[in-house]
């Protein structure tokens, strides 16, 4: 059921990791847990070593969620600008706890902000990539409306990931909210249309559509569980595998 880890050019795997801003939270109301966030480095520093190349698109919700500031009368647009920012400190935090676990990073943004990160360049972020060092990128798309899933797929489908690896505080995708329903069902493996049609919550619509027009698989798994992101990252089975349809 595990989805082969990506190969660039020169063979090496590559996968994309997307982290939600509120991973970084741990225990915390708002804001980023040093410790969290260097157990999150940690592993992937690890599965950078053995071989992997590992990029990384966050959120910004532990800072800034510009969808609920909008609710709140804000307008949209620079609801969405400011929780783009809020990815970006996000990115250098996991910059800082990932070089000193000793991988070597790259941030790379979808908004120009040459003091303190690189500009999104396509063939720059594969590039870095094929000289082994972790790219995080961040500021998603860089436009209003879209979420980091969506930048997450897009950026997955530009560098020739092979799968997105979604991390989430649920072990999977469930027929149901498992927080309000005990009894929901984890899905071992679904296709990209069922999560459409029973409209299940595990990435936007857009990002899901973005990822079955490109047959880009995803894993949904627990990022709260020690060890689930070294695992993803090598491939192991882990979570639920969104891809093409199972057969019945």
């Amino acid at each position: 059921m595990s989805p082969q880890p990506a190969a660039g050019a020169d063979g090496a795997r590559r996968a994309l990791l997307k982290l939600s801003g509120e991973a970084l939270m741990g225990e915390r109301r708002f804001g980023i847990d040093p410790e969290v966030a260097r157990r999150i480095a940690g592993e992937a520093a690890e599965a950078h070593a053995e071989g992997t190349q590992v990029a990384i698109v966050v959120g910004g919700g532990n800072i800034f969620r510009g969808l609920a500031a909008a609710s709140a009368g804000m307008d949209r647009s620079t609801a969405d600008y400011m929780g783009m920012l809020a990815t970006v400190m996000n990115g250098l935090a996991l910059q800082d706890a990932l070089e000193q676990a000793g991988a070597p990073t790259r941030v790379m943004s979808a908004i120009a902000m040459n003091e303190i990160c690189e500009p999104y360049i396509r063939r720059r972020a594969i590039r870095h990539l094929e000289k082994r060092r972790v790219v995080i990128l961040v500021a998603g798309t860089g436009n209003p409306y879209f979420t980091t899933d969506t930048a997450a797929t897009l950026r997955a489908v530009e560098i020739g990931a092979q799968v997105i690896l979604k991390a989430t505080r649920v072990d999977g995708v469930y027929d149901a909210d498992p927080e309000r329903e005990p009894d929901a069902r984890l899905y071992a493996q679904i296709g990209y249309t069922e999560v459409l049609a029973d409209r299940l919550q595990a990435l936007d619509a857009t990002a899901v559509s973005l990822a079955m027009d490109n047959r880009m698989p995803i894993v949904v798994f627990n990022v709260t569980v020690d060890g689930n992101i070294l695992r993803a990252l090598r491939g192991e089975t882990i979570g639920t595998l969104i891809s093409e349809e199972v057969p019945a």
